[in-house]
């Protein structure tokens, strides 16, 4: 436990950023896995609905540096690439 007021302030905030940084990484991982799971279903309709929201969250974790920028390119691509191959 630090003694220092700055180093316990910095313990305070670092665990509001985890915190929100969890939330932000796994509500990506979610979306896309709804992604997947409506291609594999079948169903366009609802796999291009959950693929507007993939595509938010991944940007919003692309630009918080969740997740690094070919990584987001990549995982978009293949979203994408998936609905768009579907009949």
């Amino acid at each position: 436990m630090p003694n220092i007021k700055s180093a316990k302030k910095r313990m305070r905030s670092n665990a509001k950023k985890a915190d929100v940084n969890t939330l932000v990484s796994s509500s990506m991982k979610t979306a896309v896995k709804k992604v997947e799971k409506e291609v594999k279903a079948g169903n366009k309709q609802e796999a291009s609905n959950n693929l507007n929201i993939a595509l938010q969250r991944i940007d919003k974790a692309m630009g918080s540096g969740l997740v690094h920028q070919n990584k987001a390119a990549r995982l978009k691509s293949r979203l994408i690439k998936s609905v768009n191959t579907m009949e």
